[in-house]
């Protein structure tokens, strides 16, 4: 990584295109800039609704690459139409690609994608549905809190409130062999190396505070050779702008998410990996249960052996697939749990 991030949850997305449809290149203007994307619809009788895709964190070139053409797929077996585009600055999208957008940027960006559809009367767009992973698990639900018209939300590896990195260091660390007291340590750095960071001190203090977190070889690869002071201070007065809870160590990226997940009253369907070793995928199934349980339509699966990615998986670890030239293969049930789910509405 070029720049000092504190949330990365890598999406693995490309998959094999278990059935070729028409794709109908579409596009949206965005803060000035065209946004690049693909829209397909099922061949007949007329759509039931359009499906947002909605990526996780990081680059992308879904159009070219022709991503997530499974989870479309089921979609559109569903009677649904799906319409998915790459990032500002990725694939034939105009502009440059910012690793920071907020989540709240993210989300204008979706109602302008819908706003597009709808102007355009293209079939379907007046019944939208969100699906999203990852980072879309904030995205989405500040979408339906601020544009009525969502009928509803496929979360797929959602997220809570917080940053996710720390559990995801810490997780990934044991995967690596290393022993509890050296996993506590390292951890123990990172936190106190955001401390530092959101303080506003020097990039010689962060580095004095994470000497141990700063040779271990996960973290190395992690973040690409390491953080560089131009990094640093690239990221730092972006990160001391935002919420951080000084007990945990952990980012607020949305405050009082809770209540903003309170607020939809759609149908949610909230599918989890249980190997996920990106992000606490328990602590969020309870928050969506608490949360959402004023929901009309609330149902959670999760799927064993299975990543934040939904694919099967050994360890879930964040490297696994690259190390172990693994196959991936869907979890078993996770297309099908859409495809139900989708016929019930």
């Amino acid at each position: 990584m070029k720049i000092f991030i504190t949330l990365v949850m890598l999406t693995l997305s490309i998959t094999k295109c278990i059935a070729q449809t028409e794709n109908e290149i579409f596009e949206f203007e965005f803060e000035g800039y065209t946004l690049n994307g693909v829209l397909n619809l099922p061949d007949e009788p007329e759509p039931k609704g359009i499906v947002l895709i909605v990526h996780g964190s990081g680059e992308t070139n879904a159009v070219e690459q022709n991503w997530y053409s499974d989870v479309r797929q089921t979609i559109l077996s569903a009677g649904y139409g799906t319409y998915m585009w790459d990032k500002m600055g990725c694939g034939n999208s105009e502009g440059t690609f910012n690793y920071n957008q907020s989540v709240e940027n993210s989300a204008l960006e979706v109602i302008a994608a819908i706003n597009e559809l709808k102007r355009k009367m293209i079939p379907g767009s007046d019944k939208i549905g969100l699906w999203g992973i990852s980072r879309a698990g904030w995205i989405n639900p500040l979408v339906i809190n601020n544009y009525s018209d969502i009928e509803f939300w496929i979360s797929v590896s959602g997220v809570d409130g917080k940053e996710n990195f720390k559990y995801l260091l810490e997780q990934n660390l044991r995967i690596s062999g290393h022993p509890e007291d050296y996993v506590e340590l390292i951890v123990n750095e990172w936190v106190e190396g955001m401390r530092i960071t959101h303080l506003g001190e020097s990039f010689e203090a962060y580095q004095n505070a994470t000497s141990n977190l700063g040779k271990n070889q996960f973290w190395l690869r992690f973040t690409d050779g390491g953080i560089t002071e131009e990094g640093y201070n690239l990221y730092q007065a972006t990160f001391m702008e935002e919420e951080f809870e000084e007990s945990m160590g952990l980012q607020v990226y949305i405050p009082n998410f809770d209540k903003i997940l309170s607020n939809i009253e759609i149908p949610v369907l909230a599918l989890f990996g249980e190997q996920d070793m990106n992000v606490d995928w328990k602590e969020t199934k309870l928050l969506y249960q608490s949360a959402l349980k004023n929901s009309a339509d609330l149902t959670i699966e999760s799927f064993p052996n299975c990543n934040h990615n939904l694919f099967q998986s050994d360890t879930g670890g964040f490297f696994e697939f690259q190390d172990r030239s693994l196959t991936r293969t869907r979890c078993d049930g996770f297309l099908d749990a859409m495809a139900d789910w989708l016929d019930k509405r």
